[in-house]
């Protein structure tokens, strides 16, 4: 499914998965409906009222025209950023911030929602935790636009970019020790710990002091938040 397009126009009394798409785009966008997939007064009616707002021809009907509007954050976060001599690190984090200020976050449901599809490769619903689809997508942004390999591999799982980064001797385990700050630059991931080899979420590690560091995240929503380093371990980059 491509995010950025609609198939075809929709109108009033049709169903589908791109109506649903529609009626997300819609809720994002502060035009909140039911997102059942049902093409109804409500769907068309928001519509409309979204369409006034952007300065669109008001029609009631889901267009490209209309749809490319909608999407409009999405393309926004998704555009490239000239790596004008920045490092991965710092170019991971210019992604990450690029993301941040669409505000990104679920829709419709636990893990639901355009944007978990995007960071999840098509997956969304309940069992599609997406931290990890949302930082690695963001390395693999910035190392597509420095036109260097990933250091670690696109991964939709905690665990397995834990693994992976071990196996690749990046990974920091701080299980028995503090950890090095020196070596956790911006662009670095986290990883919250649960066992030595099992991780429960990650994201972008964007400043590092004394005693915290300053991350950028997706659970739920994409957010900047400030953590200590107890049970974090981190993948370097």
């Amino acid at each position: 499914m491509n995010e950025l397009e609609l198939d075809r126009v929709y109108r009033r009394g049709e169903r589908g998965p791109d109506v649903r798409r529609i009626q997300e785009w819609l809720s994002l966008q502060g035009f909140a409906v039911a997102i059942d997939g049902d093409f109804g007064a409500a769907t068309e009616a928001a519509l409309k009222r979204f369409q006034a707002k952007a300065g669109l021809t008001v029609t009631g009907v889901g267009d490209a025209v209309t749809f490319d509007r909608l999407v409009a954050p999405l393309k926004a976060a998704v555009a490239p950023i000239p790596a004008q001599g920045r490092t991965l690190g710092s170019l991971v984090v210019a992604y990450a911030a690029q993301h941040l200020r669409q505000r990104p976050r679920e829709i419709g449901g636990e893990n639901r929602g355009p944007w978990v599809r995007l960071y999840m490769d098509g997956h969304d619903g309940s069992t599609w935790p997406w931290s990890a689809g949302f930082a690695t997508f963001c390395l693999q942004q910035a190392a597509r636009a420095l036109g260097v390999p990933m250091p670690v591999g696109r991964s939709l799982s905690c665990d397995t970019l834990g693994a992976f980064a071990r196996e690749k001797g990046r990974l920091i385990c701080t299980l028995t020790a503090l950890p090095d700050r020196t070596r956790i630059c911006p662009g670095s991931l986290f990883l919250r710990r649960r066992t030595a080899t099992d991780w429960s979420h990650t994201g972008i590690v964007t400043e590092v002091d004394e005693e915290t560091f300053q991350t950028i995240e997706g659970n739920y929503e994409v957010c900047a938040r400030t953590r200590g380093f107890e049970n974090m371990d981190f993948v370097l980059l």
